[in-house]
């Protein structure tokens, strides 16, 4: 049975007395597993993330991050012309330590994470000059080369093309099923969740959420009432498989008054 990695409860946070961005949430992730996290904009995802890091203190509750953590955010900008390969050597910082250089296995092993991503071609590139998904794999080279043990992800996807996109969740896949990292991550994509996550949690009100494996969270109307959205599950045959998805009910107003 696994561990948990990433356990809270009874959590809660307001930046002012009585004005609650979230209350009495609690959720538990195994080591190893995908855990979603989904909500709509002003929710408080990000107040969680930073609660997770240890960058907050919460207002009320519990939270323990058990492991590593390396934190993979949503836009990474940067002041100098950094490599590429330069980015994921910061990643080694805990064993590099303070004021010294980055050695021979250090250097081995960010080339080693960027070979695993298949981007050893860019290590020379300056970091600015990279796509957004030659980035986001970067940062993924950086956090696993750090020898992490938990992924936190502020919305992986964003920003990128569907390719990139797939290329991105299949890579959270793999770092979950064959490393064993566990992985925390936002997302505004049900789709998302529903296809690499094993749980899910929606931040329904201050102190509402649906919790659980996402084939019972992601239910049309738990969608309705997250988003104000409504949501369709569709089903559908791909080479042999029965793959579902979600998808939201888009009508022009055209088309909605014929």
């Amino acid at each position: 049975m696994n561990s948990i990695a990433i356990q809270f409860e009874n959590l809660g946070h307001a930046y002012r007395s009585g004005e609650w961005i979230f209350q009495q949430y609690a959720a538990q992730v195994p080591a190893g597993k995908v855990f979603a996290l989904l909500g709509p904009n002003g929710c408080g995802k990000t107040t969680l993330l930073k609660i997770l890091l240890g960058a907050l203190t919460p207002s009320t509750g519990k939270c323990k991050v058990d492991g590593r953590v390396g934190f993979v955010p949503q836009i990474f900008q940067v002041s100098f012309d950094y490599t590429a390969l330069e980015m994921v050597l910061m990643g080694r910082a805990r064993q590099i330590g303070l004021f010294s250089s980055p050695t021979r296995r250090d250097r081995e092993a960010a080339l080693a994470a960027m070979e695993r991503f298949g981007i050893t071609h860019l290590a020379s590139r300056p970091f600015h000059e990279l796509s957004g998904g030659q980035r986001q794999l970067v940062i993924f080279a950086r956090a696993l080369v750090s020898e992490a043990q938990v992924l936190i992800l502020d919305e992986p996807t964003s920003a990128l093309d569907l390719k990139n996109q797939v290329l991105i969740l299949n890579w959270i896949q793999r770092l979950s099923r064959q490393d064993g990292l566990t992985v925390f991550f936002t997302t505004h994509h049900p789709q998302h969740a529903l296809a690499i996550a094993d749980e899910t949690m929606l931040m329904l009100e201050e102190s509402k959420y649906a919790s659980g494996p996402p084939a019972q969270v992601m239910s049309e109307a738990n969608l309705q009432a997250l988003y104000g959205v409504e949501m369709r599950q569709v089903a559908f045959d791909y080479r042999g498989v029965l793959v579902t998805t979600l998808v939201p009910v888009l009508v022009s107003s055209t088309a909605a008054g014929a």
